[in-house]
């Protein structure tokens, strides 16, 4: 199986570090981002991987150099044009994927300890079209599943904005909300179902799909979960991935 690493955003929260390096050569305990997610898809027998790169991209590519791909073979989507959100690199990246039944998407600045070859097993043994690593925490914006773990919409817990097909006819029985955490696992056949173009969101995906086909949710609570996003999440990452 083959994987993808979102690497291509600003990273304006990571401030001043992204005034001169991009977020996933931020390091804790002496690691980069990058260089961790890499070895932590190595733990899942992931050694394949395609990063796209906007936001000091040379920097990146001249680190994978150096660092011999921290033992995996890296490919990079270039979106030093213009930064194409989670869903529009993914399709950008699509041929990546081409002779691959499934596959892993990620992002960079998440740090972790889930269990990700359990959630590989559930994906492929429910034939989801995608299975979403989510947990029971607080957040600012949640994703919405059934009685059955199926997605079924999206809330701003700030706003109380809600979207999604299901909730719009009113049917609120069994549902519930979690905590996205940012790593999928996808079929392929998700290229054929999408239908936007250009810059888009991959939960937008996720919304136009979610009454047609079947996006799981895995439940992962209790694993460590760090979003690597502001100066202060490195040192807290730092007490927890050693």
């Amino acid at each position: 199986m083959k994987a993808m690493i979102l690497a291509a955003g600003l990273g304006t929260r990571l401030k001043p570090w992204t005034d001169k390096h991009p977020k996933a050569l931020a390091e804790v305990n002496g690691v980069s981002l990058l260089g961790r997610n890499l070895l932590y898809l190595q733990q899942h027998g992931i050694k394949e991987v395609i990063v796209n790169v906007h936001h000091f991209a040379d920097q990146i590519v001249e680190a994978a150099k150096r660092y011999d791909g921290w033992g995996s073979k890296i490919y990079f989507s270039d979106e030093q044009d213009e930064v194409l959100e989670t869903g529009g690199g993914l399709v950008k990246a699509a041929h990546y994927f081409k002779g691959e039944s499934d596959f892993v998407l990620m992002n960079v600045d998440i740090l972790t300890n889930m269990d990700l070859s359990a959630m590989i097993q559930q994906h492929l043994a429910s034939k989801a079209m995608a299975t979403l690593a989510v947990s029971d925490r607080n957040s600012s914006r949640c994703l919405l599943f059934n009685q059955h773990q199926q997605m079924v919409g999206w809330r701003n817990n700030a706003t109380g904005e809600e979207k999604g097909p299901v909730l719009k006819m009113n049917n609120r029985e069994g549902i519930y909300p979690m905590a996205f955490s940012g790593i999928h696992v996808l079929n392929s056949g998700i290229f054929l179902a999408i239908q936007r173009a250009g810059k888009f969101s991959m939960i937008d995906v996720y919304l136009d799909l979610c009454s047609k086909y079947s996006i799981q949710l895995f439940d992962h609570s209790g694993a460590d979960l760090m979003d690597v996003g502001k100066p202060e999440s490195i040192v807290q990452a730092e007490a927890i991935f050693k």
